[in-house]
Formats: C-alpha cells, structure tokens, sequence
C-alpha cells in the first residue's frame, strides 16, 4: 500500500511541476501558452523567407493531453502568418507541406488565410509537397506561386470524402438498439445506428458532389488545366511527381533546398537571405528538415496519454482527405 501511494505522490509532482500548477515560473515542457520565437536555419543576410511545416492531418481541433497543450494546426499556420504579416524582412513564405488532408473546413481555412496573407502583403508564397500533399494537403497548396515536388512525393486525390461510423451490425449481434424520436424525417440521417435509407444516400452524394466541385473550381482557378488534364484529376487519383507535373498539378520537380532558392529568385532576395522559422523550442544543428514546432512532436515523448491524430477523423463528416494516407502510428 505505501508504495503504491508513493508513486502515486511521484506522479503528482511530476505533473504539478510540468504543468505549473506549483508556482507560475516553473514549466518543464514547452506548450501553446508559450510564444513562437524565431529561429534562423541558414543564411544571414537582412531579407527572410519563413519556412512553415505542415505535417499530418489538417484541422482545427485543439488537444490538451495530460502535461501540455497541443495547438491545432489552423491555429498554428494563422499565428505564423499573422507575424510574417508584420515582418518587412520576411519577403516570402515558403510552405513545407506533407500531409494527406483533413477536414474540408480546416483546408478551406487555411485557404481563405494564405490568400488573404498574399492580397495583404504582396509576399510571395511557394510550396514544396514532401512524401504526400494530398487532398487537402494539395488544397492549401492552391494559392501558392509556384510549387515543387519532391521526386518521389505523392500529391493528387483532388475530391471529398464523406466519413460516418456504421455499429447497427454489431448492436444486432449484441442485441441493442436505439430508439429516436425527431422532428423531421431526416433529423437523424447519418446516423450510427441504422441503415442510410436511399434518399439520405441521395443526399450525402449530392453534398460530396457539391465540395468535391468546390475544389474542382479552385484548381481550374489556380492551375489553368485544360480539359483532359482537368477530367483526369476529377477521378481523385494520385500522382507521382512527374505524373503530377505533366498534368499540370506543380511547377517542377526538385529538393527542399531547390524549392528554398526558387523563392529567394521569386521573391528578389539575395541567395544567402535567411531561411527563418518559428517554434516555441529551439533545437540544437536545427535544418529545413526538422518538423517540430508546436512542441516536442516526435513518438517517443516521455509523457503523452492523447489519442494519435487519426483518432480525430473518428466523426462522421466530409474530409478533403487521401484516407491510405493516414498515420495511425
């Protein structure tokens, strides 16, 4: 009994002092209550091009685990642009994009932001798709000026998805059901617990089909595809990168570092301009390479009992997503 109430008093101190809760100025982890800093990766000229990861899963849905929080990546991407708004040395954006999408709303989002940053500013924006930019990953690529693809990156799968969890099989087997009462005959459509009828088919097809178009009219927009160019990405394939090029999806091909130095010559800077970003922690021989912003995001952390992000995608809705993409890691 005495041991277990010791480590059960070791775990509250750890987590009192992790979190803060002992004094104020003691804080072990860096969370989203600490500010960006900037934090510069090569170059040391006057004029900047901020570097901004986008890794994983895109969406708005904020995660406080047990010892820290955790930032959702909407927020996190408008905090950047909101301070590379103020900068006049930052001269271009340079987004670093591996992600196989999220959710239509977080994409559209951030969207709506890196156009409005660009009508604000009149900065250049360049994008650089890694393993895979796909759906909504491609998505928030759109407004960029120009885009490269690293050689062996994945990108395409230009639709929507509609998402909902199907258990009436199991509750049958279990013997378990749920009875409703609402105030009209589709109050309940999509829900869980029965069958679709044909017409509530019917209509999620036709709402797929609206926000599939909806992303169908911003790559026309942004892209210039002629017509066969443009029936084949409707199919919602990927692409490998030379399939993504002659299709007319990106600029070119090339590395990170091709992708740093084609933004500097947009942009009109110096080749050693600096190469800056923004992250709560500085990282010793930090590079263009490494993804951790928020926080200490690698697996193996010493404490995180939250859900893996996939998780998040649990909820029925529409996604503009690649779903063989997910890492449920």
């Amino acid at each position: 009994m005495k041991s277990i109430l010791k480590k059960a008093a070791i775990l509250l101190i750890i987590t009192f002092l992790a979190t803060g809760c002992m004094s104020p100025q003691v804080k072990l982890f860096t969370d989203a209550t600490d500010p960006l800093k900037e934090f510069t990766l090569e170059g040391k000229a006057d004029s900047k091009v901020l570097l901004i990861p986008v890794n994983g899963l895109i969406s708005d849905f904020s995660h406080k685990g047990l010892l820290r929080t955790k930032p959702s990546m909407v927020q996190e991407i408008v905090s950047q642009l909101h301070m590379a708004e103020n900068d006049p040395e930052i001269k271009a954006v340079l987004f670093k994009i591996d992600s196989p999408g999220g959710t239509v709303t977080a994409s559209d989002i951030l969207y709506h932001e890196i156009i409005e940053f660009k009508e604000k500013t009149n900065k250049k924006v360049t994008v650089s798709l890694m393993n895979v930019a796909a759906s909504g990953g491609y998505y928030i690529s759109l407004p960029a000026d120009f885009i490269i693809a690293h050689p062996t990156s994945i990108s395409g799968s230009v639709g929507v998805i509609f998402i909902r969890p199907k258990i009436n099989g199991l509750m049958d087997k279990i013997g378990v059901d749920v009875v409703t009462h609402s105030s009209g005959i589709h109050k309940d459509m999509g829900s869980p617990f029965r069958e679709a009828t044909e017409e509530e088919k019917r209509i999620f097809q036709g709402l797929a089909d609206s926000l599939g178009e909806r992303f169908i009219s911003l790559v026309r927009k942004h892209r210039y595809l002629d017509e066969s160019e443009l029936a084949d990405v409707k199919t919602a394939r990927i692409y490998l990168a030379d399939e993504a090029l002659e299709v007319g999806l990106v600029d070119d091909i090339g590395y990170l570092s091709d992708a740093v130095s084609k933004t500097k010559e947009m942009a009109g800077i110096p080749e050693d301009s600096r190469l800056v970003v923004y992250r709560r922690t500085e990282y010793p021989n930090d590079n263009f390479y490494n993804t951790q912003t928020r926080y200490q995001a690698g697996r193996n952390a010493l404490v995180d009992l939250g859900l893996p992000e996939s998780a998040k995608f649990d909820r029925a809705g529409f996604y503009y997503l690649w779903p063989a993409g997910i890492d449920f890691e």
